[in-house]
């Protein structure tokens, strides 16, 4: 199992980030994931991909409820990840960035966890569905409901 794991860190970093928008948020969320894995391991007959993904979600959900109790949660526009800022290209593409992160928080939570397992990890519609434990067909409008409604954001 170490070995998969190793092999999925990288998409499952990014996964980290898309739910958190925060770089160190999302470290956590990842060592947290990790941990969890490798203490309780992965049911039989599961893909340790597909439960990695799984875990991180939940541990993620956990996570935001207990901050929306204490205090609304805030977008951590850090881009440590992105590295230098090295002239006029990477500073639109650092503003596109926020901006897409600013529009992309306005979606409803479940929407916007679909969209990014989607587009941003390249997932399957049934892989996605299977980490969400929702039906495929739930997959496809949540999808169709988050890509009108960023329309509708960006042209406003």
């Amino acid at each position: 199992m170490t070995d998969q794991l190793m092999d999925i860190l990288p998409g499952l970093r990014r996964f980290a980030w898309s739910l958190t928008q925060s770089v160190h948020d999302a470290d956590d969320l990842l060592q947290a994931t990790v941990e969890r894995l490798l203490k309780k391991g992965v049911p039989e007959g599961v893909e340790v991909a597909r439960w990695a993904y799984t875990v991180c979600r939940n541990l993620w959900i956990d996570e935001y409820r207990s901050r929306r109790v204490r205090k609304s949660v805030d977008v951590d526009t850090d881009l440590a990840d992105a590295g230098q800022i090295d002239g006029e290209n990477d500073v639109q593409a650092q503003m596109e960035l926020k901006q897409v992160m600013q529009i992309m928080q306005q979606l409803p939570e479940e929407q916007r966890l679909t969209l990014t397992m989607v587009t941003v990890q390249g997932m399957s519609y049934l892989d996605v569905a299977e980490a969400l434990e929702i039906p495929v067909g739930t997959v496809m409008s949540r999808l169709a409901r988050a890509r009108s409604k960023l329309v509708e954001l960006v042209n406003a």
